[in-house]
């Protein structure tokens, strides 16, 4: 029996938007951009990691002309832009929609969604950089999905094509990985203009990025006692690895636009108010990254 394949609507037609709309075409997925305008498609070149450019040419609908209801939404939105991406859909989404979250940090989807409606976490370690309309990929890693449902029959079909996508039941863990790593690594080398390296080689960075790593290590084990915690090391591994990279919330602030620091530190620091929490470290940078 041949498995109907789910028509994707993507928000979000950036560097890890058209990451993910590269790997559901070739699996055989329709995706259709939303975005406002009067664009009929979107002209974009991916450079993947053999060096091989390819084109892609992604149909666009504005919100306001989309009739039917819409089933499956991938967000690739950058958070600060979640509300007013979902707020112009809403209308068309429902108790039955699955929507996919790629994006960095967390929360950046609570209470825009209609009730009931199932969201999977996928969380990559896959690194994509450009501007509109070039991207290319610099690092395919794993990229984990997951979330409150069973592993959908179309995701099998999907692996074939997308490397290292695996389904995780305890998504979390990856994501939170990713969480520290981007608690640390993204508000310390955007408000110093360094590459990531530099979180490991300046003293004073180094002593910052412990005690922020130690603040978001313990509210996590409040949040779920298994959290292994003494993330550290993990975390300058990961500065380690890319030295010389710009992160994400550096490219943003070089370039004027806002960063994702409310869905990364800022989500650390509303669960540590929840829990009663000092995190003055985190609490700081918020601050520091919002005037």
């Amino acid at each position: 029996m041949t498995t109907l394949l789910p028509h994707w609507y993507l928000v979000g037609a950036g560097n890890m938007g058209t990451l993910a709309a590269w790997h559901l075409l070739q699996a055989g997925h329709n995706v259709t951009v939303i975005k406002a305008g009067r664009g009929i498609s979107l002209d974009k070149t991916l450079t993947l990691p053999d060096g091989h450019s390819t084109t892609l040419t992604l149909p666009v609908l504005p919100p306001d002309v989309i009739t039917s209801p819409i089933d499956y939404l991938l967000v690739a939105v950058k958070t600060p832009y979640s509300e007013a991406a979902i707020s112009a859909i809403k209308n068309k989404l429902h108790t039955d929609s699955l929507v996919i979250r790629f994006q960095n940090g967390l929360g950046a989807l609570d209470g825009l969604l209609p009730t009931g409606t199932t969201i999977l976490e996928a969380v990559s370690t896959s690194a994509v950089k450009g501007l509109h309309p070039h991207h290319q990929i610099v690092a395919e890693n794993t990229t984990w999905l997951g979330g409150p449902m069973v592993e959908p029959d179309w995701l099998r079909g999907l692996q074939r094509h997308w490397p290292n996508l695996q389904w995780c039941e305890n998504v979390h863990e990856p994501q939170w990985k990713k969480l520290v790593a981007n608690v640390v690594i993204n508000p310390l080398t955007a408000l110093h203009d360094v590459p990531n390296g530099h979180v490991v080689d300046n003293p004073a960075l180094r002593q910052q990025a412990a005690l922020l790593c130690a603040e978001a290590d313990a509210v996590l084990q409040a949040l779920d006692p298994s959290w292994p915690g003494n993330s550290l090391d993990s975390v300058l591994a990961v500065a380690r690895a890319t030295a010389g990279n710009t992160s994400s919330m550096r490219a943003d602030r070089q370039r004027g636009a806002v960063t994702e620091i409310e869905a990364i530190n800022g989500w650390l620091v509303k669960q540590a108010d929840k829990l009663g929490m000092a995190v003055p470290h985190n609490r700081r940078i918020v601050a520091q990254l919002t005037k």
